[in-house]
């Protein structure tokens, strides 16, 4: 089923055959140098069913993305319920992970807005977070890009305190 689209991506459900890049993606040391870790395919797995549980029980989750040009799976835009210990949480957060032959194009700052319009639009969100490792300047941009705001800085409770990783930076947008 395709939910929604914008000028140049579709956002869709999962199929079967998204798996291999989807497990390749998560497994490529530079799509995952602000994660404590690639994936393995078994651990790319059962992320993979997390995402659809997640969209059996909340109506809403991570989605796959094509492009309109090649109908190309490029990777994942959407969002998620964010349930760690934190006094923003539980909370909706948008997220985004993108093969990296789809890096450098726009692509996620054009799927993540329209995410937002989605989300406020047709799921009825009030406000939606987003946070990234400190040192992620990429994702940063996008989160600005988008009209998140920062809210404050915060150690992830699942990351190492020792870890570049731990230090964190929090983005908010409201309805």
């Amino acid at each position: 089923m395709v939910y929604f689209e914008s000028t140049r991506l579709i956002f869709r459900d999962w199929e079967s055959g998204d798996l291999d890049s989807f497990r390749k993606m998560n497994a490529d040391e530079h799509v995952m140098s602000y994660f404590p870790q690639t994936l393995s395919c078994d651990e790319a797995d059962k992320f993979y069913d997390r995402i659809q549980q997640e969209f059996e029980h909340h109506g809403y989750g991570l989605f796959a993305v094509e492009t309109k040009e090649k109908n190309e799976f490029i990777g994942f835009i959407g969002f998620h319920r964010a349930t760690f210990e934190e006094d923003f949480t539980p909370c909706v957060e948008i997220g985004y992970r993108l093969k990296r032959p789809a890096w450098g194009k726009g692509y996620a700052t054009e799927g993540a807005r329209a995410c937002l319009d989605y989300g406020f639009g047709k799921l009825g969100f009030d406000e939606v977070f987003s946070f990234t490792a400190k040192i992620n300047h990429p994702s940063k941009a996008v989160m600005n890009k988008i009209g998140l705001h920062f809210v404050k800085e915060f150690n992830h409770p699942k990351i190492d305190l020792s870890s570049d990783l731990c230090r964190h930076v929090l983005y908010k947008i409201e309805k």
